[in-house]
């Protein structure tokens, strides 16, 4: 009879993997698999736009730059106003 235990893990120092199983009685045989999880690269634009707040912000944004409503601030003249 196979049973199965699940939990996640960190590959740490020299791919060195700890598992803890305080159910399984000492000298119990265990087969491991190990499943990867592969990272998904997500562009910016695409996390940002998962939280409602971060969204509205960047539609608004965008809608200024279609209606030519921007703000050009010259870095140089800026950095001397601050000192």
């Amino acid at each position: 009879m196979l049973s199965g235990i699940k939990q996640k893990a960190i590959v740490g120092k020299d791919g060195k993997i700890e598992l803890s199983a305080t159910e399984l009685p000492e000298g119990t045989l265990v087969e491991v698999i190990v499943l990867v999880e592969i990272p998904t690269e997500e562009d910016e634009t695409t996390y940002l736009l998962k939280s409602k707040t971060n969204k509205k912000h960047l539609l608004t944004a965008l809608e200024n730059v279609e209606k030519r409503n921007l703000i050009y601030v010259d870095l140089d003249e800026y950095e001397k106003s601050c000192l």
